[in-house]
C-alpha cells in the first residue's frame, strides 16, 4: 500500500471508532490480526477488540479520537490522536462518574494486504483518570 492508501485505512478505523460501528472493523482488521495492547482481561484478537470497543462505549457513549498527527512509513501507520468522551456508565468496575475527559494516545498499527495486521497503543490513563476524579491530581 501506498502511505496515502495506508492513511485512508487510518482514517476509515478512527471513524469506525468514533461510530461504533464493531462491524466496520471485519473490514478494516486482517482475519489474524494481533492486538499488542489489548484491554485488560480481552483477547489480543479482533474479536477481543470489538468487545472492548462495545464495553468501552457503553461506558463512554459521546466518546470521540481527533487525529492529531499521521504518519505512515513502509508497512506501519501512526496516529497522534486526542481522545474525549463523558463518563456515563461503568468503566473497569468504577461506577460512572458523569464528567468528561481529554487524553491523548499514539497508535501503531502494522498494515498488510490492505488491513491492519497487528496494533500497538499507549495512552495517558493517568490523566483521564485524573480528569474523572479516580486518581488524584498532583499538587
Amino acid at each position: 500500500m501506498s502511505p496515502e492508501d495506508s492513511k485512508v485505512l487510518g482514517r476509515r478505523l478512527v471513524d469506525a471508532i468514533n461510530a461504533g460501528n464493531v462491524t466496520a472493523l471485519d473490514e478494516l482488521f486482517a482475519p489474524g490480526y494481533v492486538d499488542r495492547n489489548p484491554f485488560p482481561g480481552a483477547t489480543p484478537d479482533r474479536a477481543g477488540f470489538k468487545q472492548s470497543l462495545t464495553k468501552f462505549r457503553v461506558a463512554f457513549p459521546d466518546f470521540r479520537y481527533t487525529i492529531e498527527d499521521e504518519v505512515a512509513v513502509g508497512d506501519k501507520l501512526v496516529h497522534r490522536l486526542t481522545a474525549r468522551g463523558t463518563q456515563k456508565g461503568e468503566f473497569q468496575g468504577v461506577p460512572a462518574t458523569g464528567k468528561q475527559a481529554t487524553w491523548s494516545e499514539i497508535h501503531i498499527g502494522r498494515i498488510a494486504d490492505g488491513k491492519v495486521a497487528e496494533h500497538w497503543g499507549i495512552g495517558d490513563q493517568m490523566a483521564m483518570m485524573q480528569q474523572l476524579e479516580l486518581a488524584s491530581t498532583p499538587k
